[in-house]
C-alpha cells in the first residue's frame, strides 16, 4: 500500500516537472524577449572577465601575444600596451629579453624620421598605417562626405565603362551619405550612420573588417542599388532613387552600433577591436564590455579572445534557471521513479525464492 502511494506521488511529480518544462520550452520559443541569456551588468562583467583570466593560462598567453604583436608590420603599439598593461595589473613578470626588444622597437618607431616616412606611407596606402597614423593621415578625407561622394562617383564611372566595381567601398559610402537614413538608421541618427560607415571604410582599407561584416556589404550593394541608375548619380536625391532601403538595413543597423562603440572608446580603440564585430549584436556586445572594462578592455580581448570575451556580457535568465530547475526535476523524479520499480520488481523476485510456497 506504502509503496503503491510512493510510486503515485512519485508519478505526479514527474507529471508536473514535465509539465513545467514544457511550458517553459513553449514560452520561450514564442516570446523572443524570454531568451535563456540576458545582457549582465557591469559588475558581472568585470567578475566574469577576471575569472576567466584567472582560469586560463594568463603568463603564458601573455607572452605570446606581445611576441605576436611585436613581430608584426607596422606594430600595434595600442595592443602592445594593454597587453603589458594586463601584464602588471595581474602581477606577471614578462622575460627581461622581452621587455628590452619592447623598449627598442618603441624607440625605433617613435622617433621623428620613422614617423614622417610611416605617415607619407599611409596617406598614400591605408594598408601600412597604424592605428593611430590612419586618423591623423587618411582621416580628413575619410571621416567627411567627400569619400563617400568620390565612392559612389569611382562605382558609377567604373559600371559605365564595363570596369570592375568595388562593391564593399560602394555600400559604404552609399550608407555614409545618408541615403534614405530616416529609413535606414533604424533607431540611430545619420550622424551616427555616417560616422560608423567612415569607420568602417578606413578599416577595411587597412583589412580590419571581419568577414561576415564584408559580406554584409557585399549583399547590400548586390540586392540594394539599382545599377542601372548608378551612373546617372548627381545628387543625394538621385541616390536615394537608385537604392532599396530595405536591403540596407542590415549594415546600417550594424554601423549604427559600430558608432555607439566608437563613443565609448574612441576611434582607435574601435579600429582595433572591429575585427571582431561580425554584426550589429556583436558592436552591442563590445560596447558593453568597454562600458564595463574601460581601458582594460584591449588587454582583456587579446587574451581571452572574442568568445569567452562575449560570453562575460551574457548570464542566464530566470527563465533559464526555471527551464533548468524543470529539466533536473524531470531527471531527479524519472530516476528516483525507475528506482523504485526496480526495487519493487527485485523483492518481489527474492520473495519467490525465499519462499517456496510463492514459486508453486
Amino acid at each position: 500500500m506504502l509503496r503503491g502511494l510512493a510510486r503515485l506521488i512519485l508519478t505526479l511529480v514527474l507529471a508536473l516537472s514535465l509539465a513545467g518544462t514544457t511550458l517553459t520550452a513553449i514560452r520561450i520559443a514564442a516570446d523572443p524577449l524570454l531568451a535563456p541569456y540576458v545582457e549582465a551588468s557591469k559588475d558581472q562583467i568585470r567578475a566574469a572577465s577576471d575569472r576567466m583570466l584567472a582560469q586560463s593560462d594568463t603568463p603564458a598567453i601573455l607572452q605570446a601575444r606581445v611576441e605576436e604583436r611585436l613581430a608584426e608590420t607596422p606594430r600595434n603599439w595600442l595592443a602592445i600596451d594593454a597587453l603589458t598593461g594586463l601584464a602588471i595589473e595581474r602581477a606577471i613578470d614578462l622575460p627581461p629579453a622581452l621587455l628590452e626588444q619592447i623598449r627598442i622597437k618603441r624607440e625605433d618607431d617613435h622617433n621623428y624620421y620613422t614617423q614622417a616616412m610611416a605617415c607619407a606611407a599611409c596617406a598614400y596606402d591605408p594598408a601600412t598605417c597604424s592605428l593611430p597614423q590612419v586618423l591623423i593621415c587618411q582621416a580628413p578625407v575619410a571621416l567627411t562626405p567627400i569619400g563617400d561622394i568620390a565612392g559612389v562617383t569611382r562605382a558609377g564611372v567604373a559600371y559605365a565603362s564595363g570596369g570592375e566595381v568595388d562593391q564593399i567601398d560602394l555600400a559604404l559610402s552609399v550608407v555614409g551619405l545618408g541615403a534614405t537614413a530616416a529609413v535606414l538608421a533604424s533607431g540611430g541618427t545619420s550622424y551616427m550612420v555616417k560616422a560608423g560607415a567612415s569607420l568602417a571604410k578606413l578599416a577595411r582599407r587597412m583589412g580590419r573588417l571581419s568577414p561576415r561584416l564584408v559580406e554584409m556589404a557585399l549583399d547590400a550593394a548586390r540586392t540594394g542599388i539599382r545599377w542601372a541608375d548608378l551612373p546617372g548619380i548627381r545628387s543625394v536625391d538621385d541616390l536615394n532613387r537608385a537604392v532599396h532601403a530595405e536591403a540596407f538595413v542590415p549594415l546600417t543597423n550594424t554601423l549604427t552600433d559600430l558608432s555607439r562603440l566608437t563613443e565609448v572608446t574612441g576611434a582607435t580603440t574601435a579600429l582595433h577591436l572591429l575585427p571582431l564585430v561580425d554584426d550589429a549584436a556583436d558592436a552591442r556586445r563590445l560596447a558593453r564590455s568597454a562600458e564595463a572594462l574601460g581601458p582594460k578592455l584591449v588587454g582583456r580581448a587579446e587574451v581571452l579572445g572574442k568568445a569567452r570575451l562575449f560570453r562575460a556580457t551574457l548570464r542566464l535568465s530566470e527563465t533559464a534557471w526555471a527551464l533548468g530547475a524543470g529539466i533536473v526535476g524531470i531527471l531527479v523524479s524519472a530516476a528516483t521513479l525507475l528506482a523504485s520499480m526496480l526495487q519493487h520488481a527485485l523483492l518481489r523476485r527474492l520473495r519467490r525464492f525465499t519462499n517456496p510456497s510463492a514459486r508453486a
